[in-house]
């Protein structure tokens, strides 16, 4: 799953890359990504030029001349791809927009969970989840805001990090990081946690955030379609020795999602129901 590290990435890619060019032509390979608020988007989009990119939470927004805008929301598997119209197209290619500059940017995603909107400016609140996501993860928020927001969740607190309604752009990967880092284990409820352990938290959420982002620009580079993993210190290595104490990775799976941590520097107990 793209999480804020990557689409940050990605959107400095875009803004150095795409920006003021005309889109001369749109193609829809798999038309159950696209959400289109605005009509038939492979004929109003063309002649319109990208003027800016922002990143809000797991989105991507790229505003579009005269009053129009792309949403994305990638979800699982959802990314960009900027390549020459020659490079060969990708089975997962779901949308293509050829540039005035003689570049292509593309929208690959395996899965098709992903969400892509073409609308107007003034229908963003229409957009399905944007608006429900909490403050984003690098705007910085005080522990009592931090306590407030997380009043009306009882679960385990990663749940609570993933979903993003406290603070959007956290994912499962770095939601394993962050309480790694933090030393908290990943399946406390979140009324168990004392307000310094919410603390390490909260500052744990931002730092790793913003650490990952310098690393991903190098392996990311020309390639923003391409997914880095392999500097995380916990998530996805079971089995790992930990970077802190040496003990042996624990990974547990559930629901689908992988959850890693260390035992030692993590301690806890997971009860099932």
């Amino acid at each position: 799953m793209p999480e804020a590290p990557d689409l940050e990435v990605i959107r400095e890619y875009l803004t150095n890359h795409v920006i003021d060019a005309d889109i001369t032509e749109a193609t829809v390979i798999k038309p159950s990504v696209l959400r289109s608020l605005d009509g038939d988007m492979t004929a109003d989009i063309l002649g319109r030029s990208l003027e800016f990119v922002e990143r809000q939470g797991k989105f991507l927004l790229i505003r579009l001349s005269g009053d129009r805008m792309l949403v994305i929301n990638p979800m699982l598997t959802g990314m960009f791809q900027h390549c020459t119209p020659k490079t060969r197209v990708f089975k997962r290619t779901c949308l293509t927009f050829d540039l005035s500059d003689g570049t292509q940017l593309r929208y690959l995603d395996d899965k098709q969970m992903g969400l892509f909107y073409y609308i107007q400016s003034d229908q963003l609140h229409e957009v399905p989840r944007l608006s429900e996501q909490g403050p984003d993860v690098l705007d910085g928020m005080t522990l009592e805001e931090f306590q407030q927001r997380l009043k009306r969740f009882l679960g385990e607190i990663k749940g609570i990090l993933t979903r993003g309604a406290v603070l959007s752009g956290i994912g499962n990967a770095h939601s394993d990081e962050i309480l790694f880092d933090a030393q908290i284990y990943p399946f406390r409820k979140r009324k168990s946690l004392s307000d310094e352990e919410l603390q390490r938290i909260l500052d744990s959420s931002r730092s790793v955030v913003e650490n990952a982002i310098p690393i991903l620009r190098k392996p990311m580079a020309d390639n923003i379609h391409v997914k880095v993993r392999d500097f995380l210190k916990v998530h996805n290595k079971g089995g790992e020795p930990c970077p802190r104490c040496g003990h042996q990775i624990s990974e547990i799976t559930a629901n689908k999602r992988i959850t890693s941590y260390c035992r030692q520097c993590q301690p806890g107990m997971l009860l099932r129901n």
